[in-house]
């Protein structure tokens, strides 16, 4: 049977294909639909984790106690799931563990762009790359016989083009797959002493990988009939393919360990091999160390961003593509902003009110504070940073300096925590605002343990952040209604005075999310009653548009009423029904 999927979704068959039975995940952009898609599935048990590393360690225990399982992430995810990934290699697994990865080139959603199989190499586990969506099925199924057959986590890495473009898949039968779990402290326990001995078998695991890597089909050459030749994996394959369709290529599909002899056989035949791919030289520094000198990368191909077909054709004959459509006039700049209604806007609007306050913010929808007409933002490093950064400025700073963190629930719950314990203990003076929508809004709604709803929508006991950060320890816990601006510009200020640590849990759900969706009738502006003053535009909400004076458009209003609480002159009201 025939299917267009998405290369996401092709995974998510590939894992039900080759009888996965459990599969974990923390969101993130691009490879969210991966788990969402496997939560459809009845024969798999599915879960959001609060983190990465607690996915990975869900997963692997499934995997030891003889059950095959999925784990994926995006590539800054796999920072979180390390500590747990470089172990798992040493222990081996039981059945089958592969770890999804979608990297980013081009960070359409990202903090940065790096590499996944530099990891993956540095932890000694094999990494295989589809380039398309029936590869994205055939490689998570060929990951989970790959991993049994090696004792080892296979990363399955992806990248945004593919994780995001649909391609035909022919779908396969489910495959029950069971093995017996048996009680094994040697192998799965890693004191120094064990450790030391799994070493010795993950080296060994390594070379016999190299002699797979070989004759695996998922690395084969295609041979062309022009003399330009190209190693290549993943989507820049398909970019090669396009580029010139004539030209002899070596596809690999599994990228580390690379397969030698096959590389130097193939680049013996040609006067000069280009070798394209996305990022790091990664693929271009391992063939150099094989002594094969004749191969052409980086020097002309970019480290940044994403390639395409004519990014290839340019970069190798240095000529000037016809672009086959041009606009004349230079159009405007369309930056991403915070929806309609959208209750981060009340708090940052709040927040850049507060003098002589440094911000520390956080990975999610509210980012977006940083920008204009905000400003609201002074930092944004990792998923949790935002609390232990603010202590560590309020360690440095002079006591006029107000220190405040950003960070929304998901995230808190993520990676948040511990910085706010790290607060507490440590006698940290910080405002921390916790922006609660009551989901995971930047990936797309996904739900977290503070929601009350799993990965299915079903019921489940719900965390309670304002008990959790009261048991923590925390000087003051308050919940706010980020839509009272004018109310909590004072309450902040307020809280400020109070040394401590101070955590403000600024409450209500995403205008968005089907779950609290209203329908409630938006504002209009009365032009007899407007005195044009343009307050209610600082709150750039995307609503809102000027003409001779404020206009608000009802199809995009979400009906918050911020804009009529700023009116200091009644011009702002509900449309009657």
């Amino acid at each position: 049977m025939k299917r267009l999927m998405l290369g996401n979704h092709a995974i998510a068959r590939g894992c039900f294909d080759a009888g996965v039975r459990v599969a974990t995940a923390y969101p993130g952009t691009p490879s969210t639909e991966i788990t969402e898609y496997i939560s459809q599935y009845d024969e798999i048990y599915s879960e959001w984790a609060p983190n990465e590393k607690v996915a990975l360690e869900v997963a692997l225990g499934a995997a030891i106690f003889g059950k095959r399982a999925l784990c994926s992430m995006k590539h800054v995810g796999l920072n979180v799931a390390s500590d747990p990934l470089f172990t798992a290699s040493y222990t081996g697994i039981n059945a089958g563990l592969v770890v999804a990865v979608a990297d980013d080139p081009g960070m359409h959603s990202s903090q940065n762009e790096q590499d996944t199989r530099n990891i993956a190499k540095a932890a000694k586990i094999p990494v295989l790359e589809p380039s398309d969506s029936q590869e994205c099925l055939d490689f998570a199924r060929r990951g989970f016989e790959i991993s049994e057959m090696f004792d080892t986590p296979v990363v399955l890495r992806s990248t945004t083009r593919v994780s995001h473009s649909q391609s035909i898949v022919e779908i396969d039968e489910r495959k029950e797959v069971d093995f017996e779990y048996k009680k094994d402290v040697e192998k799965y326990v890693m004191m120094p002493a064990m450790a030391r001995k799994r070493h010795e078998i993950v080296e060994e695991r390594e070379k016999r990988l190299r002699e797979f890597a070989e004759t695996v089909e998922l690395n084969r050459i295609e041979e062309g009939t022009s003399n330009m030749a190209f190693i290549t994996s993943g989507i820049s394959y398909q970019y090669v393919k396009e580029a010139y369709p004539d030209a002899c290529i070596l596809k690999l599909g599994m990228v580390y360990p690379l397969p030698e002899k096959l590389v130097r056989g193939f680049c013996g035949r040609f006067e000069k091999v280009y070798v394209v791919e996305e990022l790091d030289p990664f693929l271009e520094e391992n063939i150099k160390v094989m002594g094969v000198n004749n191969i052409i990368g980086k020097e002309i191909f970019k480290r940044t961003g994403e390639y395409s077909p004519s990014f290839i054709k340019t970069s190798i004959e240095k000529c000037k593509l016809e672009i086959p459509y041009r606009v004349d006039e230079e159009l405007p700049a369309r930056p991403p902003v915070l929806c309609p209604g959208c209750p981060h806007r009340g708090v940052f609007y709040s927040l850049r009110r507060i003098k002589n306050a440094v911000i520390t913010g956080d990975i999610g929808c509210y980012t977006l504070g940083a920008l204009p007409p905000f400003n609201a933002m002074d930092t944004c490093i990792c998923m949790g940073a935002s609390i232990g950064m603010a202590h560590g400025i309020s360690k440095v700073s002079d006591p006029s300096i107000k220190t405040i963190a950003v960070i929304g629930d998901s995230t808190f719950i993520h990676s948040g925590i511990t910085g706010l314990i790290d607060a507490v203990y440590n006698k940290s003076n910080i405002l921390i605002l916790i922006l609660d929508n009551i989901t995971t809004g930047m990936t797309g709604h996904q739900d977290h343990p503070a929601t009350g709803y799993n990965i299915k929508g079903e019921e489940t006991r719900q965390l309670d952040i304002a008990k959790l950060c009261r048991s923590i320890g925390c000087d003051v816990v308050e919940e706010i209604d980020p839509y009272r601006i004018n109310e909590n510009i004072k309450r902040i200020n307020d809280l400020l005075e109070i040394p401590g640590v101070k955590v403000v849990i600024a409450k209500a759900p995403c205008k968005l999310h089907r779950r609290y969706n209203t329908t409630l009738p938006g504002r209009y502006v009365d032009p007899d009653k407007c005195k044009n003053c343009k307050v209610c535009l600082t709150l750039g909400c995307p609503a809102m548009s000027y003409r001779e004076i404020p206009d608000i458009d009802p199809n995009l209003c979400a009906s918050c009423g911020m804009c009529e609480s700023l009116c200091k002159f009644g011009a702002i009201s509900m449309i009657k029904e």
